[in-house]
């Protein structure tokens, strides 16, 4: 059977940002099927919206199936995961994810970020959903707290990898390929 890789971008990004279509093309070589969707309404997305929106696109789901997961990404794969029972995939890579954010911007971003940071997600159904997690933090992000790490550590048994001088893994901050990520799907998938 087939792998499948969903590469899920951030608020406000697409499919062709970044590093997106870097790690897309590098899967594709390696026989992967990948899916980079842009994701919908990514000025201000919703939780529903955007977790239905990915049921849609996985359809069913089995441990030939793995995330890579940036930012708000992290969240909507997280939020889909949970809403099914017995759902198993391979594995997870979260890029820039977080439970926390700060330095918001605006009052608009702080309201638009609340249902995200403040709806609880049940961790342990996505411990026990998938085979391998991994997450990658920068140690200068200026948005999620180097911190957070420690929840998906403790709460998820998440491999911990902190890149220096990352930002929030988008081009602007000079990423537009993320090798790391890479490794860590083939890693999973092998």
């Amino acid at each position: 059977m087939k792998k499948r890789v969903f590469i899920i971008h951030g608020w406000g990004g697409s499919p062709e940002d970044d590093w997106f279509p870097w790690l897309k093309k590098e899967l594709e070589q390696k026989g992967f099927e990948v899916f980079a969707p842009a994701m919908p309404n990514t000025e201000e997305p919703k939780i529903e919206e955007w977790v239905s929106f990915l049921a849609n696109l996985v359809g069913e789901s089995d441990e030939n199936t793995y995330f890579v997961g940036h930012s708000i990404g992290r969240q909507a794969i997280m939020r889909y995961m949970e809403r099914f029972d017995g759902i198993k995939v391979g594995g997870i890579v979260f890029v820039a994810g977080w439970f926390n954010l700060a330095n918001l911007e605006s009052e608009e971003e702080e309201k638009i970020a609340r249902p995200w940071v403040e709806t609880p997600i049940n961790l342990e159904k996505i411990k026990n959903s998938s085979k391998k997690i991994a997450a990658i933090f920068s140690d200068n992000d200026p948005v999620v707290p180097l911190n957070d790490n420690e929840i998906f550590k403790k709460e998820l048994g998440a491999g911990i990898i902190v890149e220096r001088n990352k930002g929030h893994f988008n081009a602007s901050d000079g990423v537009i390929e993320l090798p790391v990520a890479l490794e860590k799907i083939l890693e999973m998938s092998s």
